[in-house]
């Protein structure tokens, strides 16, 4: 696996920027709109997108600026096609051999909700299928963007970060951001709701008859 992924690196380097750019931004989007995810992450071309703003070859802004975006508009699109396309969507082939983990994502997002959205962007299955199912579930947008542009702030950010700062030893990141990221993410999302929860219930107006 490596060696497709050195490869890989090494054909993107010799390409000129502006189509680095558009490679990263396709598969990026393509992982949550097409399920592109199954074959080629997209976590593995935001990292070498980094990793090539790290060796001089592109723009760091505009490598984050990329991923960001596709990854925002990506899970729209995959929104849109599990509200108008949902039941055929979960018949086709490539899930049907992935039933069991298709079911956990689906309970996941019962259980979590929005949040699931966020959370779901850090491990790779869940990122190219937790929008389709929060399309399908009937998830209203304006629950579930919002969740979406965070998360996949947070996920572009950290993954096209953690290229730049690794350079040619990005396999590390690639596989911590794989197996640690999604618990720590959890965690400080976990204390996040719950401080938001706090607030909101100090700052709510007593009820008649709360005393």
């Amino acid at each position: 696996m490596s060696g497709i992924i050195n490869n890989l690196v090494n054909q993107v380097l010799s390409a000129p920027p502006w189509l680095v750019y558009l490679i990263v931004a396709l598969v990026v989007f393509a992982e949550d709109a097409l399920f592109v995810g199954f074959v080629l992450p997209g976590e593995t071309l935001a990292i070498i997108g980094g990793v090539t703003a790290s060796l001089g070859h592109t723009s760091l802004a505009w490598v984050l600026v990329v991923v960001i975006l596709a990854a925002v508009i990506g899970d729209s699109v995959g929104y849109e096609i599990g509200r108008l396309f949902g039941p055929r969507v979960m018949g086709l082939k490539i899930l049907e051999r992935r039933r069991e983990r298709l079911d956990s994502a689906q309970e996941f997002l019962r259980r979590r909700g929005g949040s699931a959205v966020f959370l779901g962007r850090w491990t790779a299955f869940f990122r190219a299928v937790m929008p389709a199912l929060a399309g399908l579930s009937g998830m209203r947008y304006r629950i579930f963007l919002p969740w979406n542009a965070i998360g996949g702030i947070a996920w572009g950010a950290t993954a096209v970060t953690a290229g730049y700062l690794a350079g040619e030893s990005y396999h590390r990141v690639e596989k911590w951001l794989g197996r640690g990221a999604a618990g720590i993410v959890a965690l400080i999302v976990v204390v996040a709701i719950v401080v938001w929860a706090i607030r909101r219930h100090r700052s709510s107006p007593e009820t008649p008859g709360s005393r």
